[in-house]
């Protein structure tokens, strides 16, 4: 008489047992981690990139009048908008604050860059994207002030 477990009966042995456990350890990270690492991702672009405006406003406003080329909106207005915008967004996102508000924000300014200043960067514009739309569509995670507020919320809701 032989005694079967009940690991052997939903895990084949052998090299395709190992195999199909070693491709099922990612499934052990917890979503929250990915939530994070994209939030912070997406941020450090959008911070980088108003760090750079700042840092040369003469500059930034010239690439706004000459290069850019935003229909419907004048230069001088539309730098400190992006500007605010970048600014804002990153910092919302890092922190996880209004998470979802601040990535449809940048969102907003991925497609403008998209469609009107490069749209030969769609490739890195897709991955901003990306991290954006999963932000949006599943929340900061549980390592964000979102997720702080939300808990507090609904405890004094009781």
């Amino acid at each position: 008489m032989t005694a079967v477990s009940d690991h052997s009966s939903s895990m084949p042995a052998g090299l395709v047992g190992l195999y199909r456990r070693v491709i099922k350890l990612p499934e052990h990270v917890p979503f929250s981690l990915v939530q994070l690492a994209a939030r912070v991702a997406v941020a450090h672009v959008f911070w980088q990139s108003a760090q750079s405006k700042l840092a040369s406003w003469r500059v930034t406003l010239q690439l706004f009048a000459n290069e850019y080329n935003l229909p419907l909106i004048d230069p001088s207005i539309a730098a400190p908008l992006a500007t605010a915008a970048e600014i804002t967004g990153s910092v919302l996102i890092f922190l996880g604050l209004f998470s979802r508000l601040a990535a449809l924000m940048l969102l907003g300014v991925v497609s403008v860059i998209q469609i009107f200043v490069y749209p030969e960067n769609w490739a890195e514009h897709l991955l901003w994207a990306s991290l954006l739309l999963l932000v949006l569509t599943r929340g900061a995670g549980i390592f964000s002030l979102d997720y702080v507020a939300e808990r507090n919320l609904s405890a004094s809701a009781r």
